[in-house]
C-alpha cells in the first residue's frame, strides 16, 4: 500500500522541483551552457550546495524528469501480464502518449509545441546534454538487459536479454531523434503525436517478425 509523503518529504519534492523548473526557464533563455548552477541557485532562491544536494551535476537539472520514464518502462515489461511478451509488453509502453504528447486541447497543444521546440534548441545546442543523453540511454538498455536476463532465466553468459534490449532502445532512440528532426523542421505537437505513433507502429512491426515471440511470460 502507498504511503502518502509526510510534511519533511512534501518540502524536500517542492524544492526539488522549483530548482529544476527554475533551472530549465533559465536554460531555455539562455541556453544550458551559459549558465551556471550559483546563477540556479540565486534565481531559485536556494544555496549553491542546496542544488547540489538535489541534483550531483548541472545536467541533471535538465534530465530530473528522467528516472520516473526509466521506472515506468522497466514497470512495464516486469508487470506485464502473464502470456505477454517483452516485445509486446515494449509495444504497448512505447505508443502510448506520455509528455508533451498527452497534452490536448488548443491551448495545450500550442503550450506543447513551445516546450518541443525550446526542448529541442536546448539539447542540440549543448554537447554536455548529448553527452549525458547517451549515458542515460547506456543505463536505460543496462537495466532492460538485467530485468530481462532475471525476468526470463537467461544463463550468465547468453548474450539474447543485451539483443534484446538494445533492439527495443534503438526504437526508443529512433522515435526520439525523428521527433527532433520534424520539431526543427516546424511540425507542430498534435500532428508530430500521430505521426510518431505511427513510426512507432512501423518499427514495432519490423522488430516483431524477430522478438514477437520472445520471452513470454508464464503463470
Amino acid at each position: 500500500m502507498n504511503v502518502p509523503p509526510g510534511l519533511r518529504e512534501r518540502k524536500k519534492l517542492r524544492t526539488r522541483q522549483q530548482i529544476a523548473d527554475t533551472a530549465r526557464r533559465l536554460f531555455g533563455q539562455r541556453g544550458f551552457e551559459a549558465v551556471t548552477v550559483a546563477e540556479v541557485a540565486r534565481a531559485a532562491e536556494v544555496s549553491e550546495a542546496t542544488v547540489f544536494n538535489y541534483f550531483p551535476t548541472k545536467e541533471d537539472l535538465f534530465y530530473s524528469g528522467l528516472e520516473a520514464f526509466e521506472e515506468e518502462l522497466l514497470s512495464a515489461i516486469r508487470d506485464r501480464v502473464p502470456g505477454e511478451t517483452v516485445f509486446e509488453a515494449f509495444a504497448r509502453f512505447i505508443v502510448e502518449p506520455r509528455g508533451v504528447f498527452a497534452m490536448r486541447g488548443p491551448d495545450e497543444a500550442r503550450e506543447a509545441t513551445k516546450l518541443l521546440r525550446t526542448t529541442n534548441r536546448i539539447i542540440t545546442e549543448s554537447p554536455a546534454l548529448l553527452a549525458r543523453e547517451r549515458q542515460i540511454f547506456a543505463r536505460y538498455t543496462a537495466s532492460l538487459t538485467e530485468l530481462i536476463a532475471e525476468d526470463t532465466g537467461a544463463p550468465e553468459d547468453d548474450a539474447t536479454p543485451a539483443v534484446v534490449a538494445a533492439a527495443l532502445m534503438g526504437v526508443h532512440r529512433a522515435l526520439i531523434d525523428y521527433v527532433r528532426r520534424r520539431t526543427a523542421a516546424g511540425v507542430e505537437a498534435p500532428e508530430l503525436r500521430r505521426a510518431t505513433r505511427r513510426q512507432a507502429r512501423r518499427a514495432i512491426g519490423v522488430l516483431e517478425e524477430g522478438l514477437g515471440g520472445y520471452g513470454r511470460k508464464m503463470t
